[in-house]
């Protein structure tokens, strides 16, 4: 293998918002690692999902711009 050409693989402490900790191993430059959703709470491993109501963004669309969609002819 040559020399220093890999980089430094190190312990790494990672820091969730919701303030889990845990130490794992890596190449990240520095010694802390902030993560904004980790699997403590992570939607699909709570089992507590969120439903995103997206129909309603064309409604929402057509209201603000005062667009009738019944006169349009489509």
């Amino acid at each position: 293998m040559k020399k220093d050409i890999h980089p430094n693989y190190h312990t790494v402490k990672v820091e969730c918002a919701c303030g889990e900790t845990f130490d794992t191993k890596s190449t990240y430059k520095s010694d802390t690692m902030k993560i904004d959703i980790c699997n403590k709470c992570h939607p699909f491993f709570t089992g507590k999902q969120k439903v995103v109501d997206t129909a309603g963004r064309v409604e929402k669309f057509n209201k603000r711009h005062n667009l009738d969609t019944d006169k349009q002819g489509n």
